[in-house]
């Protein structure tokens, strides 16, 4: 299973959810490989956001090896999961898939803890005291994902 976690600047949520989900596929010892992008090439080649950084460290997580990177059409051809972080990122990324298949790959991730509900994990960039929210948020959802596909 590969899986790709998605937000606009790949520096604040998706790197928390990739930390999260590969931490996790470590200690259930699976087959799995995630990543994260970003629909915006803002912050190509940067460490994620320092707040992301913190808030993981606090919770024994190390995520400064990541880079951001931006999503591509590629990205479809790769990856098995593709989720997104708010219906903005669902939006940009279902936009660029050619077929339905590739359409069926996105997914909000938040609708893995409550089916159908389209709820976005909010932004932090502009909060920072939502960091550790946005993480508590992701942990559950990671942990939903697994338990659901494993």
């Amino acid at each position: 299973m590969k899986v790709l976690m998605v937000c606009l600047g790949n520096i604040c949520r998706s790197p928390l959810a990739e930390g999260l989900m590969a931490r996790k596929i470590k200690a259930y010892g699976l087959d799995w490989e995630v990543e994260s992008a970003g629909t915006g090439g803002w912050h190509v080649g940067e460490q994620p956001d320092p707040r992301s950084i913190e808030v993981a460290e606090k919770h024994d997580l190390d995520i400064t090896y990541q880079r951001g990177r931006q999503f591509s059409e590629y990205d479809f051809e790769r990856f098995d999961l593709i989720y997104a972080m708010d219906t903005s990122n669902y939006r940009d990324v279902t936009k660029l898939a050619n077929t339905e298949e590739e359409r069926s790959k996105v997914k909000l991730i938040l609708n893995e803890l409550i089916a159908d509900s389209n709820e976005s994990v909010p932004d932090p960039y502009w909060d920072d005291d939502g960091f550790e929210q946005v993480y508590q948020m992701l942990d559950d959802a990671c942990e939903a994902i697994i338990n659901k596909y494993k």
